[in-house]
């Protein structure tokens, strides 16, 4: 088989690629990402390009009829030929994402100043660096020059010497005849070993780095941590570029079974993601990669079996047993990630194959472990994992809310990237609608808080009755498209795209069953701990969803207990920020390792009464309004709802 050059169009860029290549594929190659939510099997319809020249083959795939009418076919069914030329509208590209990297962003930054968990467990970072001198040799004295530096050690420091990673081994001679012999060493935790991993001429008051990591299925976020001072001095964060294999966790699971090559494209997509934002770090701080001395790393537990190249396949097969729910401290050149190649990398610990060991982070960050207060703690995305408890006990469990909130299953849905509706108002009758998008562009879609904001507000003007179905009304928003009802939200004219952006009636089914999931999985841990819902003292939300939920407008529509909102508490990205906890904490670490142990694990889908409890939170906002009574009584017109 020949090759084959694909030029895409507007970027300009080409790429040469073996005849049968697909061209999502293809795409991928060339710095492209194209959305994509059912990992390249052409049942999302999003990946949809126009082949303006070239031979190519293509099968089949659901793609909507305006896109059809126009030529378009699914780059994840399209096969290359020969030499072609491809145009990707803005509508099928994953654009910027608005990932959550800002310290004390909104509404989290009450929690910042209330908590100081590095306070709490004291400052000590995984790494240090101290200047050795050393008696430069003699013909009668004439040791190695490692024995030589690990004498200096166990004389002045009067402890066991260290051991010394390669990299700083081949680097010792030099350094220490350019430092006459005074070299500054670089010691690191390496899971209860201490270890020398840089070694450099003289006197260096540069600072060692440390890295903190989240992976998350939607998105990878990276901290870059002073470690002499333990603060972030900067950071990035960028869609995961897994996503090109499935929005979720379940569809890249498929996909590392059932491909020969499926594994090692997954950890490689992760890889590339982590090691671009490394790439950009070190730019702007002006940086070396040995600089990096640590990393520390959160993810669920699928993102994390992909992140160390363990095979996840049992993970959506009952009973649903990941691989392991420990991992052994490995060494940055092992991975493949640009840190010092014998940089330690400590990865959390998960409880299951759904609760992973983000959330154990997020509970190490907000000290639930250890506090009176019984505290529920939510972290909404792809899945929604929920642990409730106190110092005495802790259980947790995930709820299959499906990828909407993350912008899949939706018709319009996408993320939180420029243009996204995040705030939506309906007047009564649903006649007239206030938008507010992301960075203030105008409409491209919707994202997850923008979708409880519609449901809320299409059933509070009347669009909408409890069950989510649409009213008979006369107002020109509300018509019927070509997969049914659907409600107009921004007309094309209004966002300069090629189509209206609507909310159709499966739209709202697949938001109900979502917010119904969140809410049943809530409900499930107070029965198993038999307690009810006023028992909560404090609710946490993490995540970049959460960040920019509106409370009010997910208690309106049933997603979140019906609390006082002075018990909600919003804590960012509580995943990245317990990875830089356990980075200048070893304390912090070890507490990680205990949360994990302690934490028990509900299985939903052994629960019967979990799908009771799903069914009755399959209205808005509940089939017994007794459990929301501030929207009950809002309805009656005895008090406003929450926060109104």
């Amino acid at each position: 088989m020949g090759r084959h050059t694909v030029v895409f169009q507007p970027d300009g860029v080409s790429v040469k690629v073996a005849e049968g290549t697909e061209l999502g594929r293809a795409a991928a190659m060339a710095g492209i990402q194209l959305k994509s939510t059912c990992g390249g099997e052409g049942t999302c319809g999003l990946c949809a390009v126009k082949v303006l020249s070239g031979r190519f083959a293509t099968r089949e795939g659901r793609i909507l009829p305006e896109r059809r009418r126009k030529g378009m076919v699914l780059a994840c069914r399209t096969w290359v030929q020969g030499d072609m030329e491809v145009e990707i509208p803005s509508t099928s590209r994953l654009a910027a994402h608005q990932v959550l990297v800002e310290e004390g962003a909104r509404r989290e930054i009450a929690f910042e100043r209330e908590l100081d968990p590095v306070g709490r467990y004291g400052f000590h970072p995984v790494g240090h660096k101290i200047l050795a001198v050393l008696d430069p040799p003699t013909l009668t004295d004439n040791a190695s020059d490692l024995s030589r530096l690990l004498t200096r050690f166990r004389r002045e420091d009067g402890r066991a010497a260290p051991a010394i990673g390669l990299t700083a081994l081949r680097r010792l001679p030099r350094a220490l005849r350019e430092g006459k012999w005074r070299v500054t060493v670089t010691l690191v935790d390496a899971g209860g070993t201490e270890e020398m991993v840089r070694v450099e001429p003289g006197d260096s008051r540069r600072p060692p780095y440390g890295l903190a990591v989240d992976i998350g299925t939607t998105s990878c976020v990276v901290h870059l941590v002073d470690l002499r001072s333990g603060l972030a001095v900067d950071r990035r964060g960028s869609f995961n570029r897994q996503a090109r294999y499935g929005d979720d966790v379940i569809t890249r699971i498929i996909h590392a079974a059932e491909r020969p090559e499926g594994l090692s494209e997954l950890n490689a997509a992760v890889l590339e993601t982590i090691n671009a934002l490394v790439d950009e770090l070190l730019a702007a701080n002006a940086l070396e990669a040995e600089d990096l001395i640590a990393a520390a790393v959160a993810g669920n537990t699928t993102m994390t079996h992909l992140f160390l190249s363990i095979p996840p396949d049992h993970i959506r097969l009952e009973p649903y047993l990941p691989a392991a729910v420990s991992f052994p401290v490995v060494r940055a050149g092992e991975l493949g990630l640009k840190l010092n190649p014998d940089a330690p990398v400590y990865v959390f610990p998960a409880v299951a194959s759904y609760v992973g060991g983000d959330i154990v982070s997020g509970v190490l960050l907000t000290d639930l472990a250890h506090a009176a207060p019984v505290t529920l703690f939510i972290d909404v995305g792809t899945n929604g994992e929920i642990v409730l408890g106190n110092r005495d006990w802790l259980v947790a469990c995930a709820c299959s809310a499906g990828p909407c909130f993350e912008g899949g299953g939706i018709t319009c849905g996408m993320r939180a990237t420029p243009g996204a509706i995040e705030r939506v108002r309906v007047e009564p009758g649903g006649r007239e609608v206030r938008l507010q998008t992301v960075g203030g562009m105008p409409p491209a879609g919707i994202c997850g808080s923008g979708m409880i904001d519609a449901l809320a507000a299409l059933h509070e003007a009347g669009v909408i009755d409890r069950s989510g179905n649409f009213r008979d009304l006369d107002t020109p928003r509300l018509r019927e498209g070509e997969e049914g009802p659907e409600f107009v939200l921004a007309a094309a004219h209004e966002t300069g795209g090629e189509r209206d952006i609507v909310l159709t009636a499966a739209d709202l089914k697949n938001l109900i069953r979502a917010k119904g999931a969140i809410y049943a999985g809530i409900r499930s841990l107070l029965a198993a701990v038999e307690l009810g819902v006023q028992a909560i003292e404090r609710v946490y939300i993490a995540g970049g969803f959460g960040n920019y939920l509106d409370v009010r407008d997910a208690i309106r529509v049933g997603m979140l207990p019906d609390l006082e909102l002075e018990r909600y508490r919003f804590v960012g990205n509580s995943s990245v920020k317990g990875a830089r906890l356990a980075l200048v904490s070893r304390p912090a670490w070890a507490e990680a390792e205990r949360i994990a142990r302690r934490l028990t694990y509900l299985e939903l889908s052994a629960s019967s009464s979990y799908m009771e409890e799903f069914v009755s939170a399959l209205f808005l906002p509940h089939t017994d309004l007794d459990q929301f009574p501030s929207v009950r009584d809002a309805e009656l017109g005895v008090r406003p709802c929450p926060g109104r």
